[in-house]
């Protein structure tokens, strides 16, 4: 017989948490196909005098420098300065705490999956819920907050960020003419990273939301 646990609730509620808002950062950090997208519509070809090609190959050597591939940063045929590659490294540091909390909070919610199995104890649904739904209200609420308040000044939002988590740094205020490859980065290829991020959240949070009403509705379980 299984017998549920408020403390395994809050655990698989706050890593699954995790686990979403990781996930979903890294997907524009991965998917370097949705930078390839931008390259036309944002005209980026007539603005730089570079090929699709050579644009494609500065932005995949900077990201590789940026998640570790390699430790020697480049930029294809582009030139940079010691202030840009530095911004780029403290960037590399953010990428791959993301990703090491999104590789973590995965084998965590797996390690609490199979103790729970191992101890046969269950989440216990608090007011009717369980972890899934508390996860995805709390992640939910917050980053449709973040978000509406990014949407009405996303300049602002922006220096904030840098100021946040680059703290005393001014290496994220780039010259073109020292670090061209800030061409190929426009601030409107950050905004729509920033929609893809939130739109994937959400779309997780309303998965797991739909999941918990229909676990509810299916097997009328009680609050604990």
């Amino acid at each position: 017989m299984t017998r549920p646990s408020r403390l395994l609730t809050v655990l698989r509620a706050v890593v699954t948490a995790l686990l979403v808002l990781s996930g979903s950062i890294a997907v524009p950090i991965l998917c370097r196909f949705f930078y390839y997208l931008h390259i036309g519509p944002l005209g980026l070809v007539e603005q730089t005098g570079l090929s699709a090609d050579q644009i494609r190959q500065a932005y995949n050597e900077m990201m590789d420098f940026c998640i570790g591939r390699t430790e020697v940063f480049s930029a294809g045929v582009l030139p940079f300065s010691e202030s840009g590659r530095d911004h780029f490294a403290d960037v590399g540091v953010l990428f791959r705490l993301d990703l090491a909390i999104l590789t973590g909070s995965l084998a965590a919610w797996l390690l609490l999956w199979f103790l729970g199995r191992r101890t046969r104890r269950v989440p216990a649904r608090l007011l009717g819920h369980g972890p899934g739904f508390w996860a995805a209200v709390g992640l939910g609420a917050v980053f449709l907050i973040i978000g509406a308040l990014a949407a009405l000044d996303f300049d602002r939002a922006f220096v904030l960020f840098h100021t946040v988590f680059f703290p005393g740094k001014t290496n994220w205020v780039f010259d073109w003419r020292t670090d061209p490859i800030i061409l190929l980065l426009p601030q409107s290829f950050f905004r729509n990273c920033a929609l893809l991020i939130l739109g994937v959240l959400l779309l997780w949070c309303g998965a797991l939301v739909a999941l918990d009403l229909r676990t509810r509705r299916k097997h009328r379980i009680p609050s604990a």
